[in-house]
């Protein structure tokens, strides 16, 4: 049985210590609706995250891509084993022709990724000599990763790649004729009821979103990321959202109301294995235990982003941490977890 005074107390003592910034809900739509807030979405003016603000949730966005991918293998565009070289016309010179869409979504698919998390940690590395204010498209990033060279072949293993989201993206627009942000937030976010979400400009972010923060723990100050991240997200992250919003994605997904039940079923298979226990789906991470599925869950790590998000099938519970800092969202799911679903 989930006690809400037990529960505001565990999140506030772990926010405290954490030094929290950002909102926790959690849901299982009969005995749990939790919310909470903490932190300022605008420290400068003072001004308090809401559960209502909307937040950046970087790499959490790969569902959205995958789920978009989906739609048009529904609707017989290309199937999840349609090769790259048949559904883009983008120019790769050294990518191999047996890339499918299935290696794409399963990070499985070896070619070069823009930003290699396996041997890079700091993103905004990226944009010291390519500004961050023109990546405002998917093309723009191509030249970043088109002509280097394979990492391994197509199906060999999984390495994580957020290239492979960015030629997803470009697929859907060439499919589907729209640009891939109008695809997601017209046929995802309109479908799941996520009216407060969207893909911003990070020099046009509308009322209640948070501005992402920078901590310097040695100097003891702050900036923004605004010079840090893409100004406006795409593919492979950087949409916003509120955490209510995203409580419906997983209503709406696991109830097989964007997708049916078959081709929902093929996005949470567990594809891949990345360690012992955790495996990838389409867009979205899978841990297993005595091959019983533990947890589906979602993450995302930007300068002044993260975010968790998870639905715990044994219980039925969704729970969302969205974040205007580096860190803090993983802390706060480990403490909700540890009490009250572990």
């Amino acid at each position: 049985m989930y006690i809400k005074e037990n529960l505001n107390t565990t999140m506030d003592q772990t926010a405290k210590e954490i030094d929290f910034s950002g909102v926790i809900m959690a849901s299982d739509t009969v005995t749990l609706n939790y919310e909470s807030a903490y932190g300022f979405a605008n420290r400068s003016d003072e001004i308090k995250n809401t559960t209502g603000t909307r937040f950046g949730i970087a790499s959490g966005c790969k569902l959205f891509t995958a789920i978009g991918i989906c739609m048009l293998v529904e609707q017989g565009k290309l199937t999840f084993q349609t090769r790259l070289k048949d559904c883009l016309s983008a120019p790769f010179s050294s990518f191999h022709d047996e890339i499918t869409v299935h290696h794409l979504l399963t990070h499985s698919s070896g070619i070069p990724d823009y930003f290699d998390e396996a041997v890079m940690d700091d993103f905004s590395e990226l944009w010291n000599e390519r500004p961050m204010y023109k990546m405002n498209r998917l093309r723009d990033f191509l030249p970043m990763f088109q002509d280097r060279e394979m990492m391994f072949w197509p199906g060999e293993k999984f390495h994580y790649n957020n290239a492979a989201y960015i030629v997803l993206g470009l697929i859907i627009e060439e499919q589907s004729g729209l640009t891939f942000t109008d695809y997601i937030e017209k046929n995802v976010f309109k479908k799941a009821g996520m009216f407060e979400s969207g893909y911003f400009s990070l020099d046009q972010l509308p009322k209640n979103t948070a501005i992402g923060y920078i901590d310097d723990e040695e100097e003891e100050n702050w900036k923004t990321n605004i010079y840090s991240i893409p100004v406006k997200g795409g593919a492979d992250g950087g949409a916003f959202v509120t955490a209510g919003d995203m409580i419906k994605l997983l209503d709406a997904l696991f109830s097989f109301e964007l997708l049916n039940e078959d081709t929902t079923k093929q996005l949470l298979t567990p594809h891949m294995e990345e360690d012992e226990g955790e495996y990838y789906g389409y867009g979205i991470w899978i841990d297993k235990s005595d091959s019983e599925i533990e947890k589906y869950h979602l993450m995302g790590y930007d300068p002044g982003v993260s975010f968790h998000a998870a639905y715990y099938p044994k219980r039925s519970v969704k729970l969302i941490v969205v974040s205007n800092k580096s860190k803090g969202a993983y802390g706060m799911m480990r403490a909700f977890e540890e009490d009250f679903v572990e």
